[in-house]
């Protein structure tokens, strides 16, 4: 009995390192440019998210292999992803504009990605047609775009508050918007049925070798590129 009682928890318990590392990179957030344990604020939150996106893939995996499925773990998943793909890149990016900008209006944009990336979570979780693929920029996808753009801002130059609220309102809206896009989740390692996944796939180990971090908001830009491409040949 004992042992039944870990084994089903067993992935919710890896949901819950998920929210946790969401939770640590809000914090490490609002320490920005601080020095944290040899590294910057920021740099920390990256890790942090990084961290709760590697649990994301866990949670879900290891709940198909062991067949070990919940409601409570569905909530679970979804409210570990708004904190750790929603709230964490909202208050990294906050603070970015907040560091580059002091007092610029514009750092509040960030609150539009914790807004769609709720209403997008709640879409998914009551959309049947998700399946298989998704409907709107995935909020990790999303999150992940954001580290990008920081590492970015601080390897080259802040583009202006303007420009970065903007940004942040259009990312923000590319996720609850109706704009098929496809999962990274392989059923088969066959190429005509993957080659999408398999070309998203290089180019985004291309774009993180030649550009490092930065290069995942490349990766992000690649996948939404593949996606407008897909819609206008199905159309």
């Amino acid at each position: 009995m004992m042992f039944r009682k870990i084994r089903a928890n067993i992935a919710n318990s890896i949901t819950c390192l998920n929210l946790l590392s969401g939770a640590m990179a809000v914090i490490m957030a609002f320490h920005y440019e601080e020095p944290v344990w040899g590294l910057c604020g920021y740099q920390w939150a990256f890790i942090f998210i990084a961290a709760s996106a590697v649990f994301d893939f866990l949670d879900g995996a290891t709940a198909r292999l062991m067949k070990e499925y919940s409601s409570v773990g569905k909530e679970l998943d979804s409210l570990s992803d708004l904190i750790s793909f929603g709230l964490a890149p909202a208050m990294l990016m906050y603070n970015t504009v907040g560091y580059f900008a002091p007092g610029s209006a514009w750092a509040f944009a960030a609150l539009a990605i914790v807004l769609c990336g709720g209403i997008r979570l709640a879409i998914f979780n009551v959309d049947e047609r998700q399946t298989t693929s998704f409907i709107g920029l995935p909020i990790p996808a999303n999150a992940l775009f954001w580290v990008g753009v920081v590492a970015w801002i601080h390897a080259h130059v802040f583009p202006g508050a303007l420009a970065t609220g903007i940004l942040m309102l259009l990312f923000s809206w590319l996720m609850v918007i109706p704009l098929p896009m496809f999962s990274l989740k392989f059923s088969s390692f066959d190429w005509r049925s993957n080659y999408k996944r398999y070309i998203l796939l290089a180019g985004a180990l291309l774009f993180v070798i030649f550009q490092g971090i930065p290069g995942l908001a490349w990766s992000i830009l690649l996948y939404l590129l593949m996606a407008v491409v897909s819609r206008r040949e199905q159309a």
